[in-house]
């Protein structure tokens, strides 16, 4: 994405009543105070992409010592956060006090260590273990979940979590961070599957096993979300992402005959998809009439 800030224009020989006259004609699209884009490019972006112009526009006016955080960062890490708010750049000044929060800018005040600053595009940005924390901290254990199981399939290390919280230690969530730190797990392969997680924890659920591969007769049937040994159970979330790009009726029946293969091996399998998650309850009645006939095998 190209971005026109107002001195770069300057140097071009363009006047601040071009600029002007190209935002009125639907040329430009002004993104924050003096930083420009062209509106065609602007009108293709997604939330995602478009948080990200944001983002390069408040680190162009905040000037050096700003460092992007928060979901912010969540979006210049390509993190999973459809469940964050997006209406608002996050940056952070490595101090102890003196943050504001305005309508389009929030600006955090806290210290952040070298080790937890990142360049990505040649914006300073607060690493993956970092953007964890802070995101553990300060929204929902669901959405913290969602952006920890990503980091983690990302590469986020254990290690450098442990960092992070202890740096954070004595800020305001950080009872619910810890928690969350030991909840995130990288075999969620997907937001859907690191939901339905937090609904089985709240529910009560026994701990799936997740990713786990199911062998026959010394020959690998397939490798499922969730499994749960002692029931003989395996539970699948239809995300449709892993059918993209195929053709929908092979990839239905190829699905159909690894659930047959699956059963052939001992294990009873159900199944749910995105509405569900709205009534978990489904749910947890299709898992334990799963559990029943596991019982009955």
């Amino acid at each position: 994405m190209e971005i026109l800030t107002r001195a770069q224009a300057h140097r071009d020989g363009t006047s601040d009543e071009q600029l002007q006259r190209a935002v009125k004609r639907g040329e430009l699209h002004r993104i924050a105070a003096g930083i420009y884009m062209r509106a065609d490019h602007f009108r293709e972006l997604d939330a995602r992409a478009r948080h990200r112009c944001a983002v390069m526009a408040a680190a162009e006016t905040c000037g050096p010592g700003a460092i992007v955080s928060h979901a912010s960062a969540a979006v210049m890490h390509g993190l999973d956060c459809g469940g964050l708010r997006l209406d608002t750049v996050h940056m952070t000044r490595s101090r102890p006090s003196g943050g504001r929060k305005g309508q389009t800018l929030h600006l955090h005040p806290a210290v952040v260590p070298p080790e937890e600053v990142v360049l990505i595009d040649g914006v300073a940005t607060t690493s993956l273990a970092r953007t964890f924390v802070d995101l553990a901290r300060t929204t929902s254990f669901e959405n913290a979940v969602v952006i920890g199981d990503c980091a983690l399939r990302r590469g986020m290390r254990r290690e450098d979590v442990d960092a992070s919280l202890d740096h954070a230690r004595g800020r305001l969530g950080m009872s619910r961070a810890r928690v969350v730190a030991e909840f995130v797990e990288p075999g969620a392969e997907s937001p859907g599957e690191s939901i339905s997680r937090v609904r089985m924890r709240d529910d009560g659920w026994p701990k799936p096993t997740l990713q786990h591969e199911i062998r026959h007769g010394g020959r690998f049937v397939g490798r499922v979300d969730f499994f749960w040994k002692e029931h003989g159970v395996v539970g699948e979330f239809d995300g449709m992402v892993k059918y993209r790009g195929d053709d929908p009726g092979r990839a239905v029946e190829r699905e159909k005959l690894r659930e047959d293969a699956i059963r052939d091996a001992g294990f009873e399998v159900f199944r749910w998809v995105w509405a569900d998650l709205r009534d978990f309850e489904r749910v947890r009645e299709r898992f334990e009439r799963a559990c029943l006939r596991g019982a009955a095998r």
